[in-house]
């Protein structure tokens, strides 16, 4: 072993250490006991001559050096891998672990069922598939590609926007026949309105564009909830109105077991984008799910 391939691997070695968080999980992950990881640790910093982490029985903590090892390490880790890549990039079949986070509903009913036909067509990826309520930070390095509502704030990561997405009011006909129509967003607050609690979103507090002008209207309604899916089957009982994505409605504005509201109005944009950091784009197991899931969105619209 060279010494570049050495040094490669323990920075691995130690980023894989921090995204754990601790010596037994990492040996978990290892296949080796917690005595050897503990050891490999003390070795790393014995050749480097410092402290990389400070150590509790608690928890593990980076030393300033250590920061400044993990930070470089990343940085390497990614040239390395982009070279790989760049060289590869024409034949490269799509393989390895690939983390994928996606949002709760639309995660479930449609990411789901295309990152399985994925996996059928490339059996040499991993597929790590978790649904959160609310997209993670990628600067936490705990998932390759994010399926989300919505460009991200962070400007250092790649978003690309694979399908347009609309939010919609809408309502079941039996409690639009019971309490009558909205005609403006003004008249919302005499209605029971569902709320879906997200994160840090100003709760129960709806946008309504038309033209230049935009209304802000505090919704009321005795029923709330963080699941989109249970949001709309209460709206399909009959409960009230509620707001939510095209794509998950879809097929009950079809069908007429929910019926749009105030439709000259517009939300704000939910477009459906993948989320990846910019270290991973050739990548071919991401830029080819990223691909891959952009088809088969556009396939469901047509």
């Amino acid at each position: 072993m060279t010494i570049a391939t050495h040094a490669s691997d323990e920075m691995a070695f130690f980023v894989e250490l921090i995204r754990r968080g601790s010596l037994a999980a990492t040996a978990r992950e290892l296949g080796v006991t917690p005595p050897a990881t503990s050891k490999r640790l003390a070795n790393l910093e014995t050749r480097l001559g410092v402290s990389l982490l400070n150590r509790t029985t608690r928890r593990l903590s980076l030393t300033a050096e250590g920061e400044v090892y993990l930070a470089t390490a990343r940085t390497v880790l990614a040239q390395i891998d982009d070279i790989e890549h760049q060289l590869t990039q024409a034949a490269a079949e799509p393989k390895g672990l690939l983390r994928v986070n996606a949002t709760l509903g639309f995660g479930r009913n449609h990411v789901a069922p295309i990152a399985s036909q994925f996996c059928k067509r490339y059996p040499q990826v991993q597929m790590q598939f978790q649904l959160t309520v609310n997209p993670p930070p990628l600067t936490e390095d705990a998932f390759d590609v994010c399926i989300r509502f919505g460009e991200p704030p962070e400007t250092r990561v790649i978003a690309r926007r694979i399908a347009p997405n609309r939010r919609l009011l809408v309502a079941s006909p039996a409690y639009l026949k019971r309490r009558g129509s909205p005609k403006t967003p003004h008249d919302l607050a005499q209605h029971d309105c569902i709320s879906i609690r997200h994160g840090d979103e100003a709760y129960g507090l709806w946008r309504l564009s038309r033209g230049k002008y935009t209304e802000a209207v505090k919704v009321n309604g005795a029923m709330s909830t963080n699941d989109g899916d249970v949001a709309v089957q209460w709206a399909l009982d009959g409960q009230g109105i509620v707001m939510r994505a095209e794509w998950d409605i879809e097929k009950y504005l079809r069908s007429g077991r929910l019926c749009q509201v105030l439709e000259d109005y517009q939300t704000p944009p939910a477009d459906i984008y993948a989320v990846y950091p910019a270290s991973h784009q050739l990548a071919a197991r991401v830029r080819t799910f990223v691909d891959f899931v952009a088809d088969s969105l556009q396939r469901v619209r047509r």
